[in-house]
């Protein structure tokens, strides 16, 4: 879906890079908006098999779309339910090797078959989440948790 840049040696190195690339992105812009936007392309581009990259962020009690990579998403999304609304109440990171075996599992995108989401938190309140589907199962393994959290406490500074 994305067109692939060569980022390092090896993928943890390749996640050190793409971190320091948002920290100069984000670096004196206020805006979430365009942070957020930036973030998803950032990983959109870096981020190897993968179908959909982007943000939910907290109104009014419920996950809201925010900006994304990929085909068009659900909008909505209530605490609790799917994967995100799981990681947003249990305000912890969910790592899905199966969407389809997942109870209350959202299916947006029927060609989504794992999942990672990360909760975005600032000073212990939820703001958001970064979620990201791939069409792999198991897709994701315990690197991309370490990095993706660490990833997002640099964007959250900013928001």
């Amino acid at each position: 879906m994305f067109q692939k840049v060569e980022y390092a040696s090896s993928r943890l190195d390749g996640y050190r890079l793409v971190q320091e690339q948002l920290r100069h992105l984000i670096q004196d812009e206020p805006d979430a908006i365009a942070n957020l936007a930036n973030a998803s392309a950032l990983l959109g581009h870096f981020l190897e098999e993968i179908n959909w990259v982007g943000f939910y962020l907290v109104k009014d009690g419920e996950l809201v779309l925010g900006p994304f990579q990929g085909l068009p998403a659900c909008v909505r999304i209530p605490v609790g339910k799917g994967v995100c609304g799981t990681a947003a109440q249990d305000r912890s990171t969910v790592k899905v090797d199966d969407v389809h075996a997942f109870p209350g599992h959202i299916a947006c995108d029927a060609a989504s078959n794992s999942e990672i989401v990360v909760p975005l938190l600032k000073g212990g309140v939820l703001i958001g989440v970064l979620d990201i589907d791939s069409p792999l199962h198991a897709r994701f393994d315990e690197t991309d948790r370490e990095q993706l959290e660490r990833f997002c406490s640099i964007l959250v500074e900013a928001l």
